[in-house]
């Protein structure tokens, strides 16, 4: 067999590309770099705005003409990058070398030894990883989390009145409304959100183990973790001044664990989605052209929650890596990082591709009222809960003498089916009040779901 041109190892790279690419523009190597470029930048300004070693600020001509080096950064920079790693072997020194050579063309050269100055190499990682995972976070994946949220919210609000039997343990229970059903994974997802838009992106810039021996050494009348804390929060982080030769990473573990437990929350939504669809309890709404099965001609296949439930497992698996691996650096540095690192964006790639399928799966699909009033009429044994609560507040009432009412209703109910004939026959005949008995003997399944419809209505 020939060998192909090279291919896409990744499906996300290949067949689903188009979904994640905008990860692509902070969470790919060229994003890394690009971001590298702009962390060197940005200090070479930091530095010359205060004058250090005898500098002087640079004009506003100069430094647009510096930021427009990561501001433009394209195909020829991502190219000059690669030629020289290829000979370098250290991806950071590479970015020091691109900016060297820029302020050269710039006739910048009297400022190039500032470029990477007291620098080690996860100063610039630790900062630049955290400005891409956060204009990620920020900029893609929660807007698209936040769009399942608000389709979810949307077919809360328009089912919240649609009674639906309850299925606990697989079992008929406790009718409720489908509304108020999907509501619970809205206020499940709004609440891990605000933990995940909590975040602190955090990052270090303290040399090379976190003692700023150089800079001291270079000039020891600076303050420099003030200069460091200003630089850092210029950028939009948050500065970490403790740390080894690395940031300790604990924002990437906190961030990883909260997107895997959205992960989670979202599967658990695809499978009951998946389960309701298998019931008749909601339709999937006919695509055009669209084939469900090469065999079966009638199918339409709830493709789009099995895909989310594949890749939710995959990103959750990532993430757990990430967070387990991060979390540890033996001693002062050690490079398991590195590797892990370059994940990243496969763990948000995953993710935002199950983000896309949910999205679109919750506007393929159409609730089958009927079919949801049908299971209900034919459950009315479920209503045996409510018997047996009201017997109860009768007999506290003093309005009853029924001695044991669950047992009662057990043996009624348990494991067998009641109609509606029966259920009223029974009723009629209970030692209760009157006015107990007709708001029994009122009751229906389709009824018979408290506040689901005011629940949903009122917290969403």
């Amino acid at each position: 067999m020939t060998a192909f041109p090279t291919q896409p190892l990744s499906p996300l790279d290949g067949r689903y590309q188009g979904v994640v690419s905008p990860l692509g523009d902070y969470l790919s190597e060229a994003g890394l770099n690009r971001a590298r470029v702009e962390v060197e930048v940005e200090w070479i300004i930091a530095l010359t705005d205060n004058a250090l070693f005898g500098t002087a600020p640079l004009s506003g001509e100069d430094k647009d003409r510096l930021r427009a080096l990561y501001l433009t950064f394209g195909q020829a920079e991502i190219d000059w990058l690669a030629e020289r790693e290829a000979v370098t072997r250290h991806d950071v020194k590479a970015v020091e070398y691109l900016v060297r050579d820029r302020l050269s063309e710039l006739g910048l050269d009297a400022i190039a030894e500032l470029t990477h100055f007291g620098c080690t190499s996860e100063d610039i990682n630790s900062l630049s990883y955290a400005l891409t995972v956060k204009r990620a976070v920020i900029g893609v994946w929660l807007p698209a989390l936040r769009a399942v949220v608000e389709r979810l919210r949307a077919l809360a609000h328009e089912h919240a009145d649609a009674p639906m039997l309850s299925r606990t343990h697989g079992q008929p229970a406790t009718p409720t409304t489908m509304g108020k059903e999907l509501g619970v994974f809205v206020w499940r997802l709004e609440r891990v959100i605000r933990q995940i838009e909590g975040t602190e992106y955090l990052g270090k810039f303290s040399g090379a183990t976190g003692t700023w021996s150089a800079h001291l050494a270079a000039d020891p009348q600076v303050a420099w973790p003030n200069l460091a804390r200003d630089f850092v929060e210029s950028l939009g982080l948050t500065f970490n001044p403790v740390t080894t030769q690395i940031e300790s990473h604990d924002w990437q573990v906190e961030l990883y664990d909260r997107a895997k437990h959205a992960g989670g929350i979202l599967h658990n939504l695809a499978s009951d989605i998946w389960t309701y669809i298998s019931l008749g309890y909601f339709a999937q709404i006919p695509v055009a052209g669209a084939t469900g099965s090469s065999t079966m001609p009638h199918k339409i296949n709830p493709i789009r929650f099995e895909n989310a439930e594949a890749n939710l497992e995959i990103a959750g698996g990532i993430f757990t890596t990430l967070a387990q691996t991060l979390v540890t650096s033996r001693l002062q540095r050690d490079l398991t990082d590195s590797t892990t690192q370059r994940n990243i964006g496969v763990a948000f790639g995953h993710s935002l591709l199950a983000l896309d399928n949910l999205r679109r799966g919750l506007g393929e699909i159409s609730l089958s009222r009927d079919v949801l009033l049908a299971d209900l009429d034919v459950n009315w044994e479920v209503l045996g809960e409510a018997i047996q609560t009201v017997v109860r507040a009768e007999v506290v009432a003093g309005r009853s003498q029924i001695s044991d009412p669950y047992a009662l209703l057990k043996e009624l109910t348990r494991g067998r089916r009641v109609g509606a004939a029966e259920l009223a026959e029974f009723v009629k005949g209970l030692d209760i009040g009157d006015e107990a008995k007709q708001r029994l003997l009122a009751l229906t399944p389709a009824t018979y779901s408290g506040l689901a419809e005011q629940l949903t209505r009122t917290y969403l």
